[in-house]
């Protein structure tokens, strides 16, 4: 049996006398989407951080791609092959969509004996990657980001991560205040990220969007994992029992 892409084990994080995490086993498979949900205070966001580099865990050990890791930052993380597409995409909304796509890893071309930006470059494979997760209209690359409606950005924030080939892409409530056009875009780039063989974590309130693209949904509650369970053998409403610990009445 092939190991796991992401194995997370006994994952504590301490903040003073607050326990956000207390001994969480978390992993995704190859080509997995991961559900990852839980109430506010769960411990979702910290332990995504903790993948992602940006909170380093107060116990336990991470393994991705097979071999054990420690992500310092989240330059490490990405470098590995996680990229993490926040609420808010994480993008500069006074750039334009294509400096945002490559912010940070410019291709560049030899000019004499320096090196510029590559701008035709891309230009072309900005508008490729606009194609490939579904913006059909015809936008400039050159458009500032805070032209672009909340699921254009998510689409340009996930067309990032596939384009630079991560392995691991974690998805951090896309599908907040989004119409349900948009919302629905997101799903069909999640589908389509796996079937270019990406893995996925996707984190949210909204139990419904999980179920339509996830293979599993692991439940966290008050920082410990309650539930870890294949989508296909569970329902919605036993899935909010866990989230709350309580029953809901049957009818």
């Amino acid at each position: 049996m092939a190991a796991p892409l992401v194995e997370m084990t006994g994952i504590e994080k301490h903040f003073g006398p607050v326990t956000a995490l207390a001994g969480v086993d978390f992993s995704v498979g190859e080509v997995e989407v991961v559900g990852l949900c839980g109430d506010n205070g769960a411990g979702k966001s910290t332990l995504i951080k903790i993948l992602s580099g940006a909170f380093g865990p107060s116990a336990g050990a991470i393994r991705f791609k097979g071999s054990p890791v420690r992500f310092r930052s989240t330059r490490d993380a990405i470098d590995a092959g996680i990229e993490t597409i926040y609420q808010d995409s994480a993008l500069v909304e006074q750039m334009s969509i294509a400096r945002n796509l490559f912010l940070g890893r410019e291709p560049t071309r030899a000019i004499g004996p320096l090196r510029d930006m590559d701008r035709a470059y891309i230009e072309r494979t900005t508008r490729e990657l606009m194609n490939r997760v579904g913006i059909m209209k015809a936008l400039d690359p050159d458009t500032p980001i805070g032209r672009l409606s909340g699921g254009e950005r998510q689409a340009i924030a996930i067309a990032r991560a596939m384009f630079f080939e991560a392995d691991l892409i974690i998805m951090d409530e896309p599908t907040n205040n989004l119409g349900v056009e948009e919302a629905d875009g997101v799903m069909r780039f999640i589908r389509e990220a796996k079937e270019a063989g990406h893995s996925s974590i996707l984190i949210s309130h909204n139990i419904h969007h999980v179920f339509m693209v996830v293979d599993r949904v692991v439940v966290l509650r008050h920082g410990l994992k309650v539930g870890d369970v294949d989508r296909s053998q569970t329902t919605v409403q036993e899935v909010e029992e866990l989230i709350t610990a309580r029953p809901r009445p049957r009818n």
